[in-house]
């Protein structure tokens, strides 16, 4: 059994002593997450909406200063970091939503509708990525970011602009949760988290600002 399953914690001096700390915003809206669909890998684009709801995300991120910004390779984040005040961000492959295999662009309402008692979070998806496979993705951005220092001693800010099911697992294994967790942390289109400490704990300072 893979070590995630089991909220182990990934590696680092830093985590021990609290420090960076790691501020989330999902994509803006794009056709497939209005209608419900299943988005992982498909490359679509933002809505009109989407872009606008991009642009709004500035305000929740204004006046801090990033050590590090991250985003997806995929269009609809790479974008919304553009149209949020980041035109520079690095790619993060890692970065990349959940591959959903077989239910990629399905509506999730028809999955359940022929599996009632279906979740994804226990039941995963037909030939695609495990929930242990993406936990450990985010388990490597989160070592990165827990890695960033500032000279002066103050905590480091890294901002990951990513995707909905990826950025609430990458909540859940920063509070050093078992991927699964990640149920717990519903987040809209464009919005904006902050993980930091309390003291020495890993905590959630913000959510879907």
């Amino acid at each position: 059994m893979s070590n995630i399953s089991k909220g182990s914690t990934p590696t680092s001096a830093t985590a021990a002593l609290g420090g960076p700390k790691l501020w989330l915003l999902r994509h803006g809206e794009t056709e497939w997450s209005r209608s419900g669909q299943y988005t992982g890998l498909t490359d679509l684009p933002l809505t009109q909406v989407g872009e606008d709801q991009a642009r709004s995300a500035q305000a929740a991120l204004a006046g801090v200063d990033f050590d590090l910004v991250l985003t997806s390779p995929l269009q609809r984040a790479h974008r919304t970091a553009i149209l949020a005040g980041f035109p520079e961000a690095i790619v993060e492959p890692n970065a990349v939503e959940w591959d959903y295999g077989d239910y990629e662009g399905v509506d999730s309402a028809v999955v359940r509708a022929e599996n009632p008692g279906y979740l994804i979070w226990d039941n995963g998806v037909p030939n695609g990525e495990t929930l242990e496979q993406v936990g450990e993705r985010a388990d490597r951005i989160v070592s990165r970011a827990l890695a960033i220092t500032r000279e002066d001693g103050n905590p480091a800010n890294v901002l990951l602009v990513a995707h909905g099911h990826f950025l609430r697992i990458m909540a859940a294994r920063w509070l050093r949760l078992p991927a699964g967790s990640g149920r717990h942390f519903v987040l809209g289109t464009a919005k904006v988290c902050t993980l930091g400490w309390d003291k020495k704990t890993p905590a959630i300072e913000q959510w879907g600002l």
